[in-house]
């Protein structure tokens, strides 16, 4: 049997523990999300109990794949490695769907109000929709994860948007999917304008459950 030179050893035993280190880390992003969802879901909860409705329509998550976040460090200009995906704010990703416009907001405040969570970065893409029409809360918060070794924080992005703002979102995405980003321009004005439609919705249906739940 021919032995296998050192240096491919050497070499092997370093692309080993390459991915053992990316995959622990990757291990940190979802108990993070696990966190978080249980947070989300005591709030429901909570909100259910006291409200008599609930807030939460739907909860989704996912950690980025390799190659997107591969992609995304390359976009950037960062190193591919340990160092550049801690760089990254939205490898771990929380989609909350909320009933109504105030739901967004109240989770968010309810979330950021307990000690041990941290919010990094808020943009309000419902008081300041993106130009293409879309709305959102979008928050990076950091939340602390106790591993065996000790206490480590982890980065995650939360979504919040209304069913009507989901739905237009969905739509855009597979319409940019479908033309691969060279989205007509007749389509584009279409969804802007879809935007605005789900929007108006949105504000009917709040008066509407303001209306029935008194003002509130």
């Amino acid at each position: 049997m021919t032995a296998i030179p050192p240096h491919l050893v050497e070499a092997a035993n370093e692309l080993l523990a390459y991915g053992r280190s990316m995959q622990r880390e990757m291990s940190r992003y979802e108990f993070g999300i696990q966190e978080l969802l249980t947070k989300l879901r005591i709030l429901r909860d909570e909100i259910s109990l006291e409200d008599d409705y609930n807030p939460i329509e739907h909860l989704s998550h996912r950690v980025k794949s390799p190659q997107s976040i591969l992609e995304k460090l390359q976009r950037r200009g960062l190193e591919p490695g340990l160092e550049g995906v801690k760089q990254l704010d939205d490898i771990a990703g929380i989609r909350v769907t909320c009933s109504f416009i105030p739901d967004t907001y109240r989770l968010h405040e309810m979330l950021d109000a307990q000690p041990d969570i941290t919010t990094l970065h808020l943009k309000d893409y419902i008081a300041e929709p993106k130009p293409n029409g879309y709305r959102g809360l979008h928050a990076i918060v950091e939340t602390p994860v106790n591993l065996s070794s000790g206490q480590v924080p982890v980065k995650v992005e939360i979504q919040y948007r209304t069913i009507a703002m989901d739905f237009w979102a969905s739509l855009e995405h597979k319409i940019y999917y479908k033309y691969d980003k060279a989205v007509p321009e007749r389509l584009l004005s279409e969804l802007t304008a879809a935007a605005t439609t789900a929007n108006q919705l949105d504000q009917r249906m709040k008066a509407i459950h303001q209306e029935v739940r008194g003002g509130s």
